[in-house]
């Protein structure tokens, strides 16, 4: 195991990895954005003896206000910085629009926090790397928060599948799409905001296919794009050694979001909505016997990546083990190759 000394001149007064791992302890979070995801965020870890709910920010203090009231936070910041400046922060999960991730999640780490960052951890592979190497410089831990990773029936899908119980892998079939209609000037439809099918849904179908079947040899996409250059739809085919992958994202249509991994003994259905899911099924290929599991979430399910965090922390670890930076960044290559085909370039790139 790796060895971290206290950074030194850490006058902003984060608990650094050798006090975690000295004396574990609950740790003080610390939410930047305040919109849909950090509610259903915030309700998790209210479950959790290991996570005390102590700040809150927004651009405006209204609105931290409210959300630190509804949820009992015991200070509500008006700016993002001076949340950062907090002694008493530890880890700051961030849920801010998909363009600010890496600015906050670099500024929030040389204010020696530790950081939680929302998916995708930013827009491109090239602004991941700039916050692998902040998180390195600055001895702090940081993961993305790929909640579906560390879902309990996901968990062990992927451990079936390692030990080899669905034969050889050939086949995934992983989509996300739900109907709906947006201004142009929504947050989903928003270059500025990096809006989009893709970043926003069509990671979670891109990490299942990565999960099980590693970085395609190939890969063929295609999309829809709204007037404003946003995908309304992307979908594409992975192709593998011995296997191939489907994957679509949309905004147009109402798919049933059931994810399929097929191999030459088994498959397995990730039941609705997969990506959050409470089961799943074992179909024997041979027999035709099929084996429905169910594995019920503490809450919504993002409880699993707060309990990380937490023990990664308390064990002195920059990464976690489960969902590493290299995870992160194969993820975002793929979605890179996915853009390039497509023709998303976003208007701050």
């Amino acid at each position: 195991m790796l060895s971290f000394s206290k950074r030194k001149g850490n006058a902003l007064g984060a608990i650094t990895l050798n006090e975690m791992k000295e004396k574990p302890k609950a740790l003080n979070w610390g939410i930047i954005g305040l919109g849909g995801i950090a509610h259903a965020f915030v309700q998790d870890l209210l479950l959790l003896d290991s996570a005390n709910l102590l700040a809150v920010a927004s651009r405006t203090q209204a609105k931290a206000n409210a959300f630190a009231q509804q949820y009992g936070a015991k200070r509500a910041y008006g700016s993002y910085e001076e949340i950062m400046n907090d002694k008493e922060v530890d880890i700051l999960y961030i849920a801010t629009p998909h363009d600010s991730h890496k600015s906050l999640a670099i500024d929030a780490m040389q204010s020696g926090k530790h950081v939680l960052c929302e998916k995708p951890m930013s827009v491109s592979r090239s602004q991941v790397e700039q916050m692998i190497h902040a998180a390195r410089a600055n001895n702090v831990f940081l993961m993305e928060a790929f909640w579906s990773r560390f879902n309990p029936s996901i968990s062990e899908v992927l451990q079936r599948v390692k030990r080899g119980e669905l034969g050889e892998v050939n086949y995934v079939n992983a989509d996300f799409s739900f109907y709906r209609e947006d201004p142009d000037d929504s947050r989903m439809l928003n270059m500025d905001l990096a809006g989009g099918s893709l970043l926003d849904m069509g990671v979670y179908p891109v990490f299942l296919s990565y999960m099980v079947l590693g970085i395609p040899l190939e890969i063929q996409a295609v999309g829809q794009l709204h007037s404003t250059g946003a995908d309304l739809q992307t979908a594409a085919i992975f192709k593998y050694n011995n296997a191939v992958a489907q994957i679509m994202s949309g905004f147009k249509s109402q798919s049933d979001m059931r994810a399929r991994i097929c191999g030459t003994k088994a498959s397995i259905f990730i039941e609705p909505i997969w990506h959050e899911t409470q089961s799943y099924s074992f179909l024997e290929n041979q027999s035709g016997e099929i084996t429905n599991f169910k594995r019920p979430t503490n809450g919504k399910g993002f409880t699993y990546e707060i309990e990380e965090c937490t023990a990664c922390i308390n064990a002195g670890k920059q990464e976690s083990e489960k969902w590493t930076w290299q995870n992160s960044l194969d993820l975002m290559k793929i979605t890179d190759e996915i853009r390039r085909q497509i023709g998303i370039k976003y208007p701050f790139e």
